[in-house]
């Protein structure tokens, strides 16, 4: 993702399926995964994220659980990963069609009685009064 957006700024045209493959000599990531990348690519040369791809779905969903399984110990144990960690944040938020970032809304309106909107009612602006001080008021006729 991040050398296609390269490319489209500085106006490059990249070969990722070649770019993978020079990664097999002399280098210590030998895996696999480099031929299949330059598979899914010579596939599909549109391609946005190798999740996107039959093979790297699959392979990834089978690998799902025993990644979950890695990162929950770790942090129960207090063990830091942050690569794994970081990733596999990454790829539950490219995955989901609904994201938590709507907890923003509510800390918001926590902090600054800023309102939010319910998905099973849109349009509708809501106030809540988290604390049980300062009423239910919303940011439009909030007097801090």
């Amino acid at each position: 993702m991040l050398m296609r957006e390269a490319a489209k700024e500085l106006k490059w045209k990249l070969n990722y399926g070649g770019i993978a493959l020079m990664w097999r000599g002399g280098c210590i990531i030998r895996s696999a995964f480099l031929g299949k990348i330059k598979t899914a690519f010579d596939k599909n040369p549109d391609l946005t994220n190798l999740l996107m791809d039959d093979f790297f779905k699959d392979a990834i969903t089978k690998a799902q659980p025993g990644w979950r399984r890695v990162v929950a110990s770790a942090v129960t144990n207090g063990i830091p990963t942050p690569c794994l960690s970081t990733a596999l944040s990454f790829y539950d938020g490219y995955r989901l069609e609904k994201l938590p970032a709507n907890l923003i809304q509510a800390q918001r309106d926590y902090f600054g009685a800023h309102t939010y909107e319910l998905l099973s009612d849109p349009g509708k602006h809501h106030h809540t009064n988290w604390t049980g001080h300062g009423g239910e008021i919303s940011s439009s006729s909030y007097n801090a």
